[in-house]
């Protein structure tokens, strides 16, 4: 009965604007109510501890019922054979990403199953890997330099894939390493170097994007991992910093 009420509290939860949006970025409509991530994610705070709820909201096929699904698991409990199982079903690349950044990193054996999806040939499970590699390096702040660039090198490996839903996840993923401090960002720049060099068009075009980004990458102080130059925390640095020069400048001519 529970499933049959939060399938209800989903449907009435849903809008034509939501489904036309979900739609657009290749959600099934047939299988979506058109419900917003923050009203699912408020629905989990409600149910939360309720694991028992996920498999069966799972196999109800309806998209926002699978995402409640990933945020009510249980990430040390659920199988690895579940996990996959439930990632072989995925047909859209937000559910995707929510697999990985809400389930699959908080997992002991995240960068195990990325080093494992990156090979397959399937387009969500290659992406999971890239995705998963993109929350670790956010989240998990143990990996050290040497890590990383072990993840770098399999991006490389593996980083040549032209589908529009894998290069993109490469490419979050290489930018997100970059982010982490200066020395990662060598790391990632190096990385992003090689693709572009490489015979692979979807390699160069992974390369090029992220150097996009990390070229504008630079430290704040109020952070602790590097942001674009380009973004409203760090041109309010910036400007701060310039203002403090020119004070500065201003004491010394006065002297």
């Amino acid at each position: 009965m529970i499933i049959k009420e939060i399938l209800e509290g989903l449907a009435a939860a849903g809008t034509d604007k939501k489904r036309a949006s979900a739609e657009r970025v290749g959600i099934p409509m047939g299988k979506a109510f058109g419900v917003s991530v923050a009203v699912v994610r408020a629905m989990a705070k409600q149910f939360k501890g309720r694991s028992e709820l996920a498999d069966p909201l799972w196999v109800t096929g309806y998209h926002e019922a699978r995402l409640l699904a990933i945020l009510l698991a249980d990430p040390k409990a659920i199988s690895r054979t579940q996990l996959e199982a439930w990632l072989d079903a995925i047909v859209s690349r937000d559910l995707c990403d929510h697999l990985c950044t809400d389930l699959v990193r908080r997992r002991a054996d995240a960068l195990v199953l990325a080093r494992r999806w990156i090979k397959s040939r399937k387009l969500y499970v290659r992406r999971a890997a890239f995705s998963t590699i993109a929350a670790c390096a956010v989240h998990d702040k143990a990996l050290a330099d040497e890590e990383l660039g072990a993840l770098l090198d399999l991006i490389v490996e593996h980083g040549g894939d032209p589908r529009p839903h894998v290069r993109q996840a490469a490419s979050w993923a290489i930018r997100s390493i970059g982010k982490r401090n200066a020395s990662a960002r060598h790391l990632a720049t190096r990385a992003s170097e090689q693709l572009v060099s490489s015979n692979e068009d979807g390699g160069f075009w992974v390369g090029k994007d992220a150097l996009r980004e990390l070229n504008t990458l630079v430290s704040v102080s109020a952070r602790d991992h590097l942001l674009s130059s380009k973004s409203l925390t760090a041109k309010k640095e910036s400007k701060h910093r310039q203002g403090r020069s020119r004070e500065a400048g201003s004491v010394r001519h006065e002297t």
